[in-house]
């Protein structure tokens, strides 16, 4: 058993989820910025890698600009190596944390480490660890690598995209998925459409993978 795993994230017309040098910027537009904060407030937990940490330092925590009375959901920051900054925003105690490693574990107020994996992070275990300390709605909001590493190994339930009028360009901008790629047509992620709707200037394009059925639940 795993959580109902959402993979979330805002892009420009050409694919790029950040500016050419990697630093992040807002894509979204408010009508999506409202949307994003009230699916994160249903899900029990919302997960990011270290570089989106290290890159953008989020917070990660519903605002209640957009929910009032918010839940906050669990943080949770994959980072092999625990190099999570004592400073970083993750780390405040808005929200409780989890940051999963493949080195160290401790307990200390809002902040839980533990170890799940060898050299990297192992996802499906991690995915069953989840499911069994009560997360059943993960919310997974990049970056490149993170998302990648999800849809290869078939972790996706749903993929909501938000695409912004706007083109940044670049060969070295990070895009909606990163990591080493397919190398051969038999690779290839296959996705199905199920709902396109205009939200503002813009479009958010909801998709299942190809051989989702309601039993995936």
């Amino acid at each position: 058993m795993k959580p109902y795993v959402i993979v979330n994230c805002a892009m420009s017309i050409d694919g790029k989820i950040a500016l050419a040098n990697r630093k992040q910027m807002r894509i979204s537009n408010e009508e999506d910025m409202k949307r994003v904060y009230m699916l994160r407030n249903e899900c029990d937990a919302v997960l990011v890698g270290i570089g989106t940490v290290l890159n953008d330092d989020p917070k990660l925590t519903v605002k209640e600009k957009y929910v009032k009375n918010p839940s906050q959901p669990l943080r949770i920051v994959l980072d092999s190596n625990f190099r999570t900054p004592k400073n970083a925003e993750v780390m405040s105690k808005d929200a409780p944390t989890l940051i999963v490693t493949t080195c160290r574990e401790f307990k200390e107020g809002n902040i839980e480490v533990i170890k799940c994996g060898k050299g990297k992070v192992d996802l499906k275990r991690l995915m069953k660890i989840l499911y069994e300390r009560g997360i059943k709605k993960l919310m997974v909001e990049g970056g490149e690598t993170v998302i990648w590493e999800f849809l290869k190994n078939g972790l996706v339930d749903e993929l909501s995209v938000f695409i912004a009028p706007i083109i940044i360009g670049g060969k070295n901008s990070p895009t909606l998925a990163g990591g080493e790629g397919a190398l051969s047509p038999q690779k290839i992620i296959k996705m199905r459409l199920v709902e396109s709707k205009k939200l503002g200037d813009g479009i958010l394009l909801k998709f299942h993978p190809s051989t989702w059925t309601n039993s995936s639940r």
